[in-house]
Order: C-alpha cells, then sequence, then structure tokens
C-alpha cells in the first residue's frame, strides 16, 4: 500500500529541484562585478577628462586673449598652437574666396574663407560670418584691396568634413575649413597648414561679421564622473541585496 508524503517534503524536493546550480550564481557574480568595475572605470575616466578640459581651457585663455605674435612659417600642432593669437599682412585674393556651411549665434549663414598672399606663401582667412538672406547680396561684403594687416586665432585645419557631411569641392559645397582642399580648389601651391579667425574690425554692422570664434569650453565631466559613480554604487548595493538574500535561501 503507497504512503503519500508529507506536503513539506514534497515542496522541499521541488525546491531542491529548480535551484540554480553553483556554477551559474558564480557567472552572474563574476558577470555582475565585471560591469560595477566598468562603472567605476568610466567614472574614472571622466575625471582624467575633467583634467585634460581644465587644461585645455587654461591653454586657450592664455593663447587667445594675449598680445599676437607673428603667424607661424613652420608646422603648427593643436596642443601648441590652437587658438594662438596671431598677426599677418598681405593682400586678399578675393576671386579665390569660399563659403563654408556655418552656424552661429547669428543664425544660419557661412563662414567668408579668402586667401591672403604674404610674403611666399598664402595664408587662408575666416575673414568672419555671412548670413544666408545675405548670399544674394554679397556686394555688400566688403573687399579690402591693397595690403591689410590682419589679428585673429590660429585654427587647425578640418579635413575632410564633419561627421554628417562631407566637403565637396567640384560642386563648391564646403562644410568644414579643410586647408588642402581649399587650397587645391583655388589652385594655391604654397599655403600654411592652419587657418586664421580674423578680429572683428571696422564698422559693427559690416559684413562679414568676425570675432564669431567660440573660446569657451563646457566643462561637465565632473558630474559626468559623479553618475557614473552613482551608478557603481547602486548597482553594488543592489548586487549585495541579491546575493545576500540567494545564500539565505540555499541556507
Amino acid at each position: 500500500m503507497s504512503r503519500d508524503k508529507p506536503s513539506g517534503e514534497v515542496s522541499g524536493e521541488l525546491s531542491e529541484e529548480r535551484r540554480r546550480p553553483l556554477w551559474l550564481d558564480l557567472t552572474l557574480l563574476a558577470v555582475s562585478f565585471a560591469i560595477f568595475v566598468a562603472l567605476i572605470g568610466l567614472g574614472n575616466w571622466q575625471i582624467a577628462r575633467m583634467g585634460w578640459k581644465l587644461d585645455l581651457i587654461e591653454a586657450v585663455e592664455s593663447r587667445a586673449f594675449g598680445d599676437p605674435v607673428a603667424a607661424p612659417r613652420g608646422a603648427v600642432t593643436e596642443d601648441t598652437h590652437a587658438y594662438l593669437r596671431v598677426s599677418a599682412e598681405g593682400r586678399y585674393l578675393h576671386e579665390e574666396t569660399r563659403l563654408v556651411k556655418a552656424l552661429t549665434e547669428l543664425g544660419p549663414g557661412d563662414w567668408y574663407l579668402t586667401p591672403l598672399e604674404t610674403e611666399g606663401r598664402v595664408i587662408w582667412v575666416n575673414r568672419g560670418f555671412v548670413p544666408d538672406w545675405l548670399n544674394d547680396h554679397l556686394d555688400r561684403v566688403t573687399r579690402p584691396e591693397g595690403r591689410v594687416e590682419l589679428t585673429g586665432l590660429l585654427r587647425i585645419t578640418e579635413p575632410e568634413g564633419t561627421l554628417l557631411e562631407s566637403n565637396d569641392p567640384a560642386a563648391e559645397r564646403w562644410v568644414s575649413r579643410d586647408v588642402d582642399a581649399l587650397s587645391e580648389a583655388a589652385g594655391v601651391d604654397r599655403y600654411a597648414g592652419y587657418f586664421i579667425d580674423a578680429e572683428h574690425r571696422g564698422d559693427p554692422e559690416g559684413w562679414p561679421r568676425g570675432g564669431l570664434t567660440v573660446v569657451e569650453f563646457r566643462n561637465s565631466h565632473l558630474s559626468y564622473a559623479l553618475t557614473w559613480y552613482a551608478m557603481a554604487l547602486l548597482f553594488a548595493g543592489a548586487m549585495g541585496y541579491v546575493i545576500c538574500d540567494r545564500w539565505r535561501g540555499r541556507a
């Protein structure tokens, strides 16, 4: 004659059968630990980026607002020359001007890029911003003749285009200030490997409008780092709760 097992024994056996094996728990623990370490690493990376951004801001401020120096004739690098205040003199080649797509505090329009012929080479100069509504009235843009002197910020070339668009020299469609491509389109052989953002001079209502270079940089890396650290802390707390609850169930 068969004998039924008590319900407590049956439920105990079922829970034993449904219990996950130890190796699976250890695997989940290892993955969780890896996620925790990754979150901490992202926070540390943001702290490092914050230090880099502070150094950049300090360097830009010391270069951009100091006394101008002669435009360099040799190679330049972003780390040592970007936003350096420089001066140059020469004659504008107005017939080789190129318009480069831009969006500024004055709205959509173009940067007015004109090569400046100096002694032995050409330097591309961003003379300033021209709004879209002025494109059909470019006769209102000033065209200084003869020898000119200018002061501005040295900018590193912007090759190829942007993340979303590419330069198309054949169609005269420019979205970035690529010195190499601009020089090739203008038939210029000897040119500086950078361009100059000219400071605004003369009539404040005249065109193109200079002095619109943005030299202020956001530094939100500390808030990003704290966010990653907070996520790591919350994840560690949740992971600890699950582990304790799991091992209590095994006891």
